[in-house]
């Protein structure tokens, strides 16, 4: 589970880390990631929209996600803020889809941002296999 100082909670944080981070879509998500301002702990957002499905069905994909987010702070537990926004078809992916898009996204966003390639790069088209 996340803690809370790993959590995204302004708004103006998800705006800051989706406008100047690094993109990298797949089939169920696009994920966004940011250097977090002077090394603080590696922060989350998720954005999960009505598009995704009824309460029960959003709250199953950001719990996944959430799960998916805490594997990745062992590997990278500061000077990141990350947003994952879930897509409609994640309503449909199985845990296993999900975890294999969320962890390809999150390790191209990472690159890309070491790399310090602009956000909008080639490849970040839904379903891209990079």
């Amino acid at each position: 589970m996340l803690s809370g100082r790993n959590r995204m909670r302004s708004s103006a944080d998800f705006s800051t880390t989706v406008r100047s981070g690094a993109r990298s879509g797949r089939r169920n998500l696009v994920l966004y990631a940011a250097p977090a301002p002077e090394q603080r702990p590696t922060a989350f957002g998720f954005i999960v929209s009505k598009a995704v499905g009824n309460a029960v069905t959003r709250n199953l994909v950001k719990r996944r996600l959430r799960e998916f987010a805490a594997l990745s702070l062992k590997d990278h537990p500061e000077g990141l803020c990350v947003v994952v926004r879930a897509l409609p078809a994640a309503a449909e992916a199985d845990f296993a889809g999900l975890g294999r898009d969320y962890r390809k996204a999150f390790s191209v966003a990472v690159a890309r941002l070491r790399q310090g390639g602009p956000a909008g790069t080639a490849g970040t088209e839904k379903g891209s296999d990079e």
